[in-house]
């Protein structure tokens, strides 16, 4: 087979491999230079190196801790913690999981930007999906597509789920008066969370949530719309009394590894925060 056509089934596109040729990437077999119409013979080595990536200037590197759960030369999951931005914004420039995924491949020199997979709100805890390079994002957002990437989420909401499981499909849009707010609206796109009742309190229930489509704010809007803020949400009528933020932790993480050729699974414990308010449940 042709390095072309081997590469094809390997999901690299022709302008990857243009990138490669003319950008600082490199072709070689049994560490010779070959160009894409070298016929692969058996026990031969392919090896193929992708352009170095620019970075945007206004992502400066930060040498903030990160929680790293796994991580091996194509991705990273991490178990953020609250309060802490996915990426740099107008109202929080510094201090995100960009800015020390910056500092943390630096001492690896590797020469990447930032490629998130599975984003989460400043205020939501929990797992994360890193692409460390372009290609690998361009695969696993294929899967995301195919919805073969499956996130586990666990709340705290207000009041008594009475149902013990089901679906909320309800499309999802941008408020007319807000550049935040989403709103379930029949105009909006498709939105499907699949929902569990973990454990019921007083006042309030612990839900386990599987997103089946990732739209903005997808979990809170649902759950709102179900009559079940969550706690500390005040955007989605939520209240503040229990929890300084949305009461939202991603607990579970599961995607198939396009370079392993397996499935991972990772998880994470709830944080103190959740667990706090928990354990003021209990009887």
């Amino acid at each position: 087979m042709l390095i072309r056509e081997f590469l094809r089934t390997k999901g690299i596109s022709k302008a990857a491999l243009t990138d490669i040729k003319f950008k600082g990437g490199s072709i070689t077999v049994d560490e010779s230079t070959v160009n894409v119409r070298h016929r692969l013979q058996k026990g031969e080595t392919l090896r193929i190196v992708f352009p170095p990536e620019e970075r945007s200037e206004g992502m400066p590197s930060e040498n903030i801790p990160l929680d790293v759960v796994y991580e091996d030369e194509y991705v990273v999951v991490l178990n953020k913690e609250p309060y802490m931005s996915t990426i740099p914004s107008r109202e929080h420039p510094h201090g995100t999981v960009a800015n020390a995924l910056l500092y943390h491949y630096d001492q690896q020199l590797l020469q990447s930007t930032v490629h998130v997979v599975t984003r989460l709100d400043r205020d939501t805890s929990g797992l994360m999906l890193i692409a460390k390079n372009r290609f690998m994002h361009h695969l696993l957002s294929e899967q995301q597509k195919e919805k073969k990437i499956r996130r586990t989420y666990e709340a705290l909401v207000h009041g008594i789920v009475e149902q013990h499981n089901g679906t909320i499909d309800a499309p999802i849009a941008r408020k007319a008066d807000s550049i935040i707010e989403r709103t379930v609206h029949e105009d909006g796109q498709r939105a499907v969370t699949h929902f569990r009742v973990l454990e019921r309190f007083q006042h309030i229930s612990r839900v386990e949530l599987e997103l089946e489509t990732g739209r903005t704010h997808q979990i809170r809007v649902h759950m709102a719309h179900l009559g079940h803020p969550l706690l500390g949400d005040d955007l989605y009528g939520g209240e503040r009394g229990q929890m300084d933020r949305q009461a939202l932790h991603s607990k579970a993480l599961r995607f198939y590894h396009p370079v392993l050729e397996r499935e991972l699974m990772f998880t994470a414990a709830l944080p103190s925060d959740m667990k706090e308010v928990l354990k003021k449940e209990l009887p």
